[in-house]
């Protein structure tokens, strides 16, 4: 990361569920601080990846509850903000990706309408200005034919298509951070390449902050430029993108061992062995 002021701080963030039983924590006390850059989070499933996208806009739902020590967006303290100011930022200074955009677009809205919509919220814009925008916006992800496109409903584009119309939607308010769920799970390898170009030009040429959040470690190993691996919502280690295959936390060496070698096969793959006191310690 450079020596400018980051965009994102954030020290000791912490999502706790309080049930009939007991607190659930899902974040545990993490701290990064993101510049123009490209930062992964990693980790398996219920490490606390998503969670901390979703507190970090405040999207959290009950009985959550999201604390920090410190929570700073260039400067602005975010955790002294009220539901109004907090809304604010959402989507026009931050935006977030999520995993399926079957899950996260209206199937009963056309995708040039939601696009459109997402500008206007933020801005007075017309609804003719707001089209034009849009089709601007779909012309920019890679999507051929926007006009006919815009006038498509969810279930009428294919994966990778919707995912880009997600970040179009995403986009469309030039936001200073994205983050990204999983955007490139459920597509194929031609697609998935596709997507991350785009996401690259987007860091490179407007300069954003990127958080990727991703299962995948030899794809974030090749296109991010940080890592934060994370366990039980603690962060275990944080190191460059290039270094992670010589992480030194056992669960990074671990992660990394349940991988496939194509080139080394072996009749059975390694089984990540955890320690409880990852838990209560953290990373190394």
């Amino acid at each position: 990361m450079s020596s400018e002021a980051p965009l994102l701080t954030v020290e000791n963030l912490r999502v706790r569920f309080h049930t009939p039983t007991r607190i659930v924590e899902a974040v545990r006390g993490l701290s990064f601080t993101l510049g123009r850059e490209k930062l992964a989070i990693v980790g398996e499933s219920g490490s606390g990846k998503s969670m901390t996208g979703r507190a970090i806009l405040d999207l959290v739902p009950w009985p959550g509850e999201v604390t920090a020590d410190r929570m700073e967006f260039r400067g602005q303290d975010m955790m002294g903000l009220d539901k109004h100011g907090r809304r604010a930022i959402r989507g026009k200074r931050i935006s977030m990706v999520m995993q399926d955009p079957k899950f996260s677009l209206n199937p009963v809205m056309s995708v040039g309408q939601q696009i459109g919509e997402a500008y206007r919220v933020h801005t007075k814009a017309s609804r003719a200005e707001a089209r034009e925008r849009s089709l601007s916006m779909l012309e920019a992800v890679q999507i051929r034919d926007p006009q006919r496109v815009y006038d498509l409903y969810p279930h009428e584009v294919s994966g990778g298509m919707g995912q880009r119309v997600m970040i179009a939607m995403m986009l469309i308010g030039e936001p200073d951070i994205l983050i990204a769920d999983e955007p490139t799970s459920a597509l194929d390898v031609t697609v998935q390449a596709q997507v991350l170009d785009i996401l690259e030009r987007l860091v490179s040429d407007r300069g954003m902050g990127l958080i990727f959040i991703s299962h995948d470690l030899p794809l974030v190993a090749s296109f991010c430029d940080r890592v934060v691996v994370m366990y039980a919502g603690r962060v275990m280690e944080t190191l460059d993108a290039k270094a992670l295959s010589k992480g030194k936390h056992p669960y990074t060496q671990g992660l990394l061992g349940c991988l496939p070698d194509l080139d080394h096969p072996k009749d059975r793959l390694a089984t990540l062995q955890r320690d409880p006191a990852w838990v209560s310690g953290g990373g190394a």
